[in-house]
């Protein structure tokens, strides 16, 4: 039974050897930590191990510093990179965005009634439509248009933003534009993007269009880690629901902006949970 207590979160990853479970679990113990939540995953194919606890010091007044001076010893054995989580964290979330309007909606709902441990501390568009919804929120909304030839100039914007407002991590809440390699590179790993899920995939223009004259029996969205690779990133979720001659194309709109939304919410809440591990061009996801 889980504790009603804000637990620590504890993560680590090494190379997959005996005793990578043994040497956190026995540290836990011998601290008194009592262990609320435990997964752990051993991937054959990459050769790493992965692990992530949540527990609950014996004392109030526990010390991360007391923790890594006993534990750091034993992690270099195994050649383990590890992280604590005080459960008072709230990760600072920049949100980008265009002019589609129904996932920032759903994360900055789902911040305000505490859903998300999460600052949503700037909201970045290339579009002016949507600063009423941020300033409803006391938000600080920069409005940076965009083109081909502004392209990394605007970029260099965003980036300063991004380090002004101390944001850990970046979501792209339906943001309409492909970023530069360059940029790509500088959110590694702390950039979540969401797009639909079409099967089959239909690029471009009007996506739902398409996939209407198709007769598709499926709409879907996945949410990943942005890279280089457009819509090919790291996944971390997603959702699907099936559809039927009778859904028109506005029909699937409705349906994939409402699966967009979920899709996003489970992918930005597994991330500051600390439940997503990066495994080379996949991800391991500990579901809570």
């Amino acid at each position: 039974m889980k504790s009603k207590v804000a637990p620590w979160i504890f993560t680590a990853s090494c190379p997959s050897v005996v005793g990578t479970v043994d040497v956190v679990t026995r540290y836990m113990a011998e601290a008194g930590n009592y262990i609320d939540e435990i997964h752990s995953f051993d991937d054959r194919a990459s050769g790493l191990f992965f692990i992530r606890i949540e527990f609950i010091p014996p004392q109030e007044d526990f010390s991360e510093q007391d923790f890594a001076q006993a534990f750091a010893p034993r992690a270099a054995e195994f050649d383990m990179t590890w992280e604590l989580t005080a459960p008072n964290h709230r990760t600072k979330v920049a949100i980008m965005v265009s002019k589609y309007d129904h996932c920032l909606n759903d994360l900055l709902y789902r911040f305000r009634t505490g859903q998300l441990n999460i600052d949503v501390t700037v909201i970045i568009s290339n579009h002016p439509d949507l600063e009423p919804l941020a300033k409803w929120h006391d938000i600080p909304y920069y409005h940076l248009p965009i083109s081909a030839e502004t392209k990394l100039e605007q970029e260099a914007k965003v980036r300063k933003l991004i380090e002004k407002y101390d944001s850990e991590l970046v979501v792209l809440a339906r943001y309409m534009q492909v970023l530069s390699p360059s940029m790509c590179e500088y959110l590694d790993g702390r950039a979540i993007n969401i797009h639909h899920s079409l099967l089959p995939g239909f690029k471009g223009a009007r996506p739902y269009h398409q996939a209407w004259e198709k007769g598709v029996k499926m709409v879907g969205a996945t949410a990943h880690y942005v890279n280089n690779d457009l819509d090919e990133g790291p996944i971390i979720t997603q959702g699907i629901q099936t559809v039927n001659h009778a859904h028109f194309p506005e029909d699937l709109i409705a349906k994939g902006q409402d699966i967009e939304r979920v899709t996003l919410f489970n992918a930005v809440k597994y991330h500051v949970d600390k439940r997503v591990f990066l495994n080379d061009k996949r991800t391991v996801v500990f579901g809570g």
